[in-house]
């Protein structure tokens, strides 16, 4: 399992990590084409046939998380369309426990999100979660996503730390295996990012949890065992 008291900075991912996936996942999956359909006289189903493989062509790259490029791609509104169902997005479990147990520890919670700047507003104002950490930085204000080495490049420019004494967070397996590849000291994936899905099979490589209830017990043992500042 992790070793916390070998860190001090803990990178964070945001949607599937700290928020529930489901809200995403409805809204490219059930959503976005029940809407791309009505603009453009298609059912639903056929417009998730045209769309899905034209973001999947995309993944990995940051147009797939552009909602600006989406916006223009299908003649939407990407961002507004989200709003329509900005009910849905939510925490995970435990999530607000875990973050103050990292600042009990002295580990800097850090957001590093692939999330567009303008659903990023959108998160943050429903969750308030920008309060509960030191910084959230957009892949986007980078020019590159998490999955390609150049963000790990940059990022050292927009916030400076010791590679080796970081953590990474994260659902996406592609993500953590290049913050590895980076030199990030630790990475812990997430197997349940959408409470409405089952549960992703465990990467050989990396230890994982469900959720984080199943390290607050190391981490609040850590921060009683450290003396007060």
């Amino acid at each position: 399992m992790i070793e916390w008291s070998k860190a001090d900075q803990v990178f964070l991912d945001m949607d599937g990590t700290l928020l529930d996936l489901h809200f995403d996942n409805h809204f490219w999956l059930e959503h976005l084409p029940r809407r791309y359909g009505e603009a453009n006289r298609l059912t639903p189903d056929q417009a998730r046939n045209l769309i899905v493989p034209m973001i999947m062509a995309k993944r990995g790259s940051l147009n797939w998380y552009c909602t600006d490029y989406w916006s223009e791609r299908l003649s939407l509104d990407i961002t507004a369309l989200k709003a329509e169902v900005g009910d849905r997005i939510a925490y995970r479990p435990r999530v607000k426990e875990f973050l103050q147990a990292l600042r009990h520890n002295r580990l800097a919670p850090v957001i590093l999100t692939n999330c567009h700047p303008d659903p990023l507003k959108l998160k943050l104002a429903r969750t308030g979660l920008d309060q509960l950490v030191d910084r959230v930085i957009s892949s986007h204000d980078l020019g590159a996503a998490k999955e390609e080495q150049a963000f790990w490049d940059r990022l050292q420019d927009h916030h400076t730390h010791h590679r080796d004494r970081a953590i990474m967070v994260d659902d996406s397996m592609p993500v953590l295996e290049s913050a590895r590849r980076a030199g990030i000291g630790q990475c812990l994936a997430i197997l349940a990012p959408d409470s409405q899905q089952p549960d992703r099979e465990p990467h050989p490589e990396f230890p994982a949890v469900r959720h984080f209830d199943e390290v607050l017990p190391a981490l609040t043992a850590q921060a009683s065992a450290k003396p007060q500042a």
